[in-house]
């Protein structure tokens, strides 16, 4: 079995999932790995496992290095299922001195596998734990993105076992940032952030923060999900502090949903006003792109105009689940409008409002409804719409957050 070595002595010895394309509702067209990290030292420490289907890869990976049994630590920085749904096994297996977890993990391992009797080690932020030539120092990252969270840094080495953060859903053969096609990687980590991480923004930039003025050396960014950072380690963090910051390229999304396309013509007439205004814009029918996909656009968008035409006095199925599904993200910092045509009732411009408003987005705009099939006036009122946002998207401070 190829295993992969980050430095002399330290091994990913995780699996690779070529095939998983769903993720909780969250698309993976690239599949996915689960990172594991083998440290030989005078005490052998493995962090984190893998998901249960692939214990096999895992304790495959571990044996061309060693007998599993004489791990001696076994650390828990995130107790997701696709990251410890292996550990029962491994505990049986190694049966360590050590198992490590933040006081929260430890909660959150109790509470998924009944086991009190395992012996913990609870560390927090700041503790130190010596390998022998090595050193691990403990952060906790409390809801990044559940409360157990944890890094574990290798002093020594440089490497920031950074659990969930910094990761992508990408299934490669290779192992490093500078192995993949950067603008692949790139692409899957904003869709991770955007379909994960989003609404934890606030928390990360703490985060950030918090890294900084501890003046790590960090060689390495080691994520439980795609690629080891070593060559873009300032790429992605750059990234990550603008994400969180929720600055936002000068673009508009519009995202609608429509029956018989007189929405449809709706948002081709809003479209063509953002782009007279000068503004880079993207429509997206919601029939013909998946919600994660669309969030990951989001990300990186300075306005959202959602169009959607009215159904049994409310909004189209596809886009009340897309507004959902956005909801649970909590985006800010966003120019929004909603537009929409009707036959009879006409509720869907109204309940798009509110949805947007309860967001806590800056709604510029209360929205056109048209009756049936707009003709060219009621387009060109889109047209002008589309027109006042975009000047606000480039009259804007670059979609600043702060």
């Amino acid at each position: 079995m190829r295993t992969t070595e980050l430095a002399q002595g330290i091994h990913w010895v995780g699996a690779i999932d070529w095939d998983v394309r769903d993720f909780h509702g969250y698309s993976t067209n690239r599949g996915t790995t689960y990172n594991a990290f083998l440290v030989i030292d005078d005490k052998i420490t493995l962090f984190d496992t893998v998901k249960r289907s692939h214990l096999d890869d895992l304790l495959n990976h571990v044996r061309a290095i060693i007998d599993p049994a004489k791990i001696d630590y076994l650390v828990v920085n995130h107790v997701e299922m696709d990251h410890s749904g292996a550990l029962p096994q491994m505990m049986e297996i190694i049966k360590p001195e050590k198992l490590i977890c933040s006081p929260a993990g430890h909660k959150a391992i109790v509470d998924h596998f009944h086991r009190e009797d395992w012996p913990f080690e609870i560390v927090k932020t700041g503790d130190e734990i010596s390998l022998g030539k090595r050193t691990i120092q403990f952060i906790e990252t409390r809801m990044l993105h559940w409360p157990d969270s944890m890094f574990s840094y290798l002093k020594e080495d440089g490497i920031l076992f950074s659990s969930d953060a910094f990761g992508e859903h990408y299934a490669s053969s290779e192992r490093f940032d500078d192995e993949a096609p950067l603008a692949d990687v790139m692409n899957e980590a904003a869709k991770y952030y955007a379909n994960i991480l989003y609404l934890y923004s606030p928390l990360i930039r703490k985060l950030l923060k918090q890294v900084g003025e501890m003046n790590l050396d960090i060689r390495m960014i080691a994520p439980d999900h795609g690629v080891i950072w070593r060559s873009h380690i300032d790429t992605i963090l750059k990234a990550y502090d603008r994400w969180s910051r929720n600055i936002a390229d000068r673009k508009a999304l519009v995202i609608y949903d429509t029956m018989w396309h007189s929405t449809e013509k709706m948002a081709k007439a809003v479209a063509e006003g953002l782009e007279e205004a000068g503004v880079h814009t993207s429509m997206i029918n919601l029939k013909h792109h998946h919600r994660s996909d669309v969030m990951t656009q989001v990300l990186g968008a300075r306005a959202i105009v959602l169009g959607s035409a009215t159904l049994n006095n409310g909004i189209l199925p596809r886009m009340a689940g897309f507004l959902s599904y956005m909801r649970g993200l909590k985006p800010s910092g966003k120019f929004c409008a909603a537009f929409g045509s009707f036959g009879w009732s006409g509720e869907a411009v109204n309940l798009l409002n509110t949805a947007l408003h309860e967001m806590k987005l800056d709604v510029i705009e209360e929205g056109i409804r048209h009756k049936y099939v707009p003709a060219e006036a009621q387009l060109r009122e889109c047209r002008e719409m589309g027109k006042r946002i975009g000047l606000a998207v480039v009259n804007s401070n670059d979609g600043d957050g702060e």
